[in-house]
């Protein structure tokens, strides 16, 4: 085996136990606090449903492509080869929707009384669960036509050109791929847009309201940091990191798709950087107080 392939998959198995461990262990705790609470806020409802799908991206992801890198190619048969990519979209579209929801539920939060949003303040948890319900039922719905439509093509011809995912190769179509693609870039690009401009408008949010205050703090005693502004700016680097790594993926993704044979370390690239994300929103979201305590009684319990 290369010594090149030892450390790609030594990268993507630790990429996939650091974000499994983060992510169950941010669940586990929201978990616990629901089952002491008896309720959820409504940013811990949103970010339940946000570990649930970086922990599918992760999995189904992360562990065929770390078997791929130590030598076990093509294991997975075609139904399962479908499943996994179909566990990989959804999780994908959930946490990019879920992200900018919580962007602008944080955002509509710390909004001031006289701003735009303050016929939303009080209602805008009630929308949130269904929201959410909405958001796996047509994810799961729309990410199940297409490969049961590609399903009944490639059973009646016979398919040349097919796509290597390293664990299992499918059939490709040209134009359905695109209409695919077509179909979920655009509301991706959306939902990126949208959260940059409530990320902006947050921190210029932040900016004003540090202002107004500073006069009120003296020069002996150091402003503390209030939670909601903690949590917006745990919120804006946890978007920033998103808009980062979901830039950085489609470049390759489509530098990928315009060459038939692209480099392997290139397809390794692209994958390692879609799993960043999944892997460290847990950690940036985790306070400095409760992380050590949160991976503690997570270790204790497994």
């Amino acid at each position: 085996m290369a010594s090149r392939n030892v450390t790609i998959g030594l990268m993507f198995l630790s990429q996939t136990a650091v974000g499994i461990l983060g992510n169950f262990s941010l669940l586990y705790d929201y978990l616990v606090h629901s089952y002491n609470d008896c309720t959820l806020r409504s940013t811990d409802m949103i970010l339940k449903h946000l570990m649930i799908a970086n922990s599918l991206v992760i999995l189904s992801k992360g562990i065929p492509q770390t078997i791929t890198a130590f030598g076990l190619k093509y294991f997975l048969s075609d139904f399962g080869c479908k499943l996994i990519l179909y566990i990989q979209r959804v999780g994908k579209s959930v946490s990019i929707f879920i992200t900018c929801l919580l962007s602008v539920f944080q955002n509509i939060t710390i909004s001031p009384v006289n701003s735009c949003w303050k016929d939303l303040k009080g209602r805008a948890p009630k929308y949130i669960g269904f929201s959410i319900s909405l958001c796996w039922i047509l994810y799961m719905v729309v990410n199940s036509i297409f490969p049961l439509y590609m399903l009944t093509k490639w059973s009646r011809k016979n398919t040349t050109e097919k796509r290597d995912h390293g664990y299992c190769s499918v059939g490709r179509d040209k134009i359905t791929e695109s209409i695919y693609a077509g179909l979920f870039i655009f509301p991706e690009v959306v939902f990126s847009i949208i959260m940059i401009w409530s990320s902006g408008s947050m921190v210029l949010l932040l900016y004003r309201h540090k202002q107004r205050v500073q006069h009120i703090h003296s020069i002996k005693v150091s402003p503390r940091t209030s939670p909601e502004s903690r949590a917006t700016q745990r919120i804006l680097v946890l978007v920033g990191t998103f808009v980062t790594f979901y830039t950085l993926s489609s470049l390759l993704s489509v530098h990928i798709a315009l060459f038939s044979s692209p480099n392997g370390w290139l397809v390794n690239t692209n994958e390692l950087i879609l799993v960043c994300f999944p892997m460290v929103s847990p950690f940036i979201l985790m306070s400095r107080e409760s992380t050590a305590c949160t991976l503690s009684r997570l270790c204790f319990v497994c």
